[in-house]
């Protein structure tokens, strides 16, 4: 179960953190077709980010205050996952924000009162993310041997997307339950990362 302020501002600054990455994309695709489809992505985070924005400020909290504890390591992580091109960064943000946007969807069923569902319907909708997929299969389609190296980089940022997951839990002190709480939560996580990369005809 999260507390609810560090749960708002870490979910607030990863979704700010994902339209700032697709916005960098948008400016090194050439296409104009897929251009337009990574900037409707970055708009679709950028609304998330400020629906987050607007639970926090209906609780009268400063929004900057709220995610600044988490800026520091939010924007480590950016780095570690900006890829060698823009491929790679495009896939780096359908992968890390598909794997973090289920798990807050999970853990806002925890949050008090009205805040939880508000939150999921929030983070479960349209996010541009099969325009991006279409920007991915064509890319893919056009280059053979891009599949083994994006398959390569999805499975190297699943193990630090996941370390942001856990981070964002509030555990009750018994760890060795709360793990075994969490676990299956893991695999479910999992096993939709999987179907994102079978979609894309890449090994997860």
């Amino acid at each position: 179960m999260p507390d609810l302020l560090p749960y708002l501002g870490q979910a607030a600054y990863l979704q700010l953190e994902s339209f700032q990455a697709l916005s960098r994309v948008v400016g090194q695709v050439d296409d104009l077709s897929a251009k337009e489809k990574v900037a409707l992505a970055a708009g679709a985070s950028l609304s998330k980010h400020q629906g987050i924005i607007a639970e926090i400020r209906r609780r009268g909290d400063d929004p900057a205050d709220v995610m600044k504890p988490f800026a520091d390591a939010i924007d480590g992580f950016s780095v570690l996952t900006t890829g060698s091109d823009w491929r790679e960064t495009l896939l780096a943000v359908e992968v890390t924000s598909g794997l973090l946007d289920d798990f807050f969807i999970r853990l806002a069923a925890g949050l008090p009162g009205d805040v939880g569902p508000r939150i999921a319907a929030l983070l479960g909708s349209d996010g541009g993310q099969d325009g991006v997929m279409d920007v991915l299969r064509t890319e893919i389609g056009a280059d053979p041997q891009l599949a083994s190296r994006l398959a390569m980089w999805g499975r190297r940022l699943v193990g630090d997307t996941l370390l942001v997951a856990r981070s964002a839990l509030h555990l009750s002190g018994n760890t060795r339950t709360d793990e075994e709480r969490i676990e299956p939560i893991f695999t479910e996580l999992i096993a939709a990362h999987t179907r994102r990369m079978d979609a894309l005809g890449l090994t997860a």
